[in-house]
């Protein structure tokens, strides 16, 4: 175990915080001894929900030997018939890795990551462990780590039926840090490129996945770098009333919910059989491995997620938004400028209908907005559907869209309407989300899907 809090030495005014009160530790992370990555690492569950031939190239990838294929249930078959039958294979399998000789001898320390996809993109971020009492995803929440988006309760059971007793975890929770001056993960590059040492794990991934490098930080002197980086990061993000939000779940915003659901429950179970608080404060299950990626970080994308309405008097919707927003409204020469003008905003809303005539209109709404727009937007949205949902004739339907052209296409259908947002503004994020709360669902996108995290280390959970 690492006892950095006496050899860190005090850099700043305010107290020196340790790893332990800022909600992280350094984590013991299994990675196999073996295996080729383009065979071991598999993408996060919850991508090709709808996919299942995707989900069959990737066992043809996987091959007949170890992989985290084996040890997760892709969403595809959340559904399916079999399901217990699969949640009882993986958790025998996790056993049957544990037992032989799948993984190395655990690695203690941090790891600095670095992704190349395959849209020419670099991502850089740092394998970390969480402690779980310090995050929730309740709205307005003043929790160390806090959710993004709004957590959609029904999500969490089945989930909670994969995690609940297993024996390993393995991560695609990515959590984002405010950090415009690049101290944690910039300092993490600088640490591993200056010390010229070999990387732990280096190697392509499957699918159209890119590749991926995984350098250990490990000594004394490495851990206290993270640390007074972090203490940095979290002085520049602590309120007037003392409360820190040091990390915005990105990516497994309902996995996390999860660990902290069977956490939550495990807690209670201990303490309802006598636990004192040195088991409970090291117990493995409160704890969660993450990775931790800066928001500014240039290989990072963020995508707005549009929205198109079916069913709909579109200019009854917009002029509705226009008075709720205090926005201007004027109608555009066609497609490619209203694209345009939407791209180049902040807080500017594009809309595509058909008119009773049968004429295509481009409709650029300019707001004054000077949080995330989406946040604004949405809730607004769902007021003016509420109303119009009870009168009589078919009920609007809402549906979220990553593509502009798919977007523009839709609103050509009579009685609909695509709606274009905004990019996602990156400098008002945290801001926003400390200010409203977690963002209305299907916000944004971090990336293309086969960007998303993969699967690859592993950290033990119960014996």
């Amino acid at each position: 175990m690492y006892h950095i809090e006496k050899k860190t030495p005090t850099l700043y005014t305010s107290p020196m915080k340790t790893l332990k009160e800022l909600g992280l530790r350094v984590p013991e992370i299994l990675l196999p001894a073996n295996t080729e990555l383009n065979k071991w690492s598999v993408i996060a569950c919850d991508q090709y929900t709808q996919d299942k031939e995707y989900w069959k190239k990737a066992e043809a990838a996987a091959g007949n030997g170890p992989s985290t294929l084996n040890l997760i249930l892709p969403e595809v078959y959340l559904n399916s018939p079999d399901k217990p039958e699969r949640i009882a294979k993986i958790r025998q399998t996790m056993k049957d890795y544990l037992a032989g000789n799948v993984f190395a001898t655990p690695f203690n320390g941090f790891v600095y990551i670095e992704r190349k996809t395959a849209f020419g993109r670099m991502r850089r971020g740092l394998v970390a462990q969480i402690d779980l009492e310090t995050y929730e995803w309740k709205p307005f929440s003043k929790a160390n780590i806090r959710a993004t988006e709004a957590t959609i309760v029904d999500r969490i059971p089945p989930r909670k039926e994969i995690r609940k007793g297993a024996p390993l975890e393995l991560p695609h929770i990515m959590l984002l840090v405010n950090d415009k001056d690049d101290l944690l993960i910039g300092g993490a590059q600088r640490i591993t490129a200056g010390a010229g040492r070999e990387p732990l794990y280096k190697g392509d991934l499957m699918c159209n996945g890119g590749s991926i490098t995984g350098w250990g930080l490990y000594s004394d002197s490495d851990i206290a770098s993270v640390t007074g980086a972090l203490n940095k990061i979290a002085d520049a993000n602590t309120a007037a009333d003392g409360s820190t939000f040091l990390f915005a779940v990105g990516d497994g915003n309902h996995s996390l919910a999860t660990a902290k659901a069977v956490w939550d429950e495990y807690k209670a179970e201990l303490i309802a059989g006598g636990a004192g608080e040195a088991e409970l404060a090291e117990n493995p299950v409160r704890f969660a491995l993450i990775e931790v990626v800066n928001i500014y970080d240039k290989g990072l994308t963020f995508e707005p997620i549009h929205r198109v309405i079916f069913n709909i008097d579109a200019g009854a919707l917009i002029k509705s938004l226009a008075e709720a927003l205090g926005g201007t409204v004027n109608e555009v020469a066609g497609q490619s400028e209203l694209e345009a003008a939407v791209r180049a905003s902040s807080a500017d809303f594009g809309f595509d209908y058909v008119d009773e005539s049968g004429a295509q209109k481009f409709v650029l709404l300019r707001t004054p907005i000077k949080e995330l727009a989406v946040s604004r937007l949405q809730p607004e949205i769902d007021k003016f559907l509420k109303v119009v949902g009870t009168g009589a004739g078919a009920a609007p339907e809402i549906d979220y869209i990553h593509g502009t052209e798919e977007v523009l296409g839709l609103g050509k259908k009579p009685g609909a309407v695509g709606i274009l947002l905004p990019p996602i503004a990156k400098d008002s994020f945290f801001e926003t989300i400390n200010g409203r709360g977690p963002l209305p669902r299907k916000s944004f996108s971090m990336g293309e899907a086969d960007e998303k995290r993969f699967y690859l280390e592993c950290r033990k959970l119960f014996s």
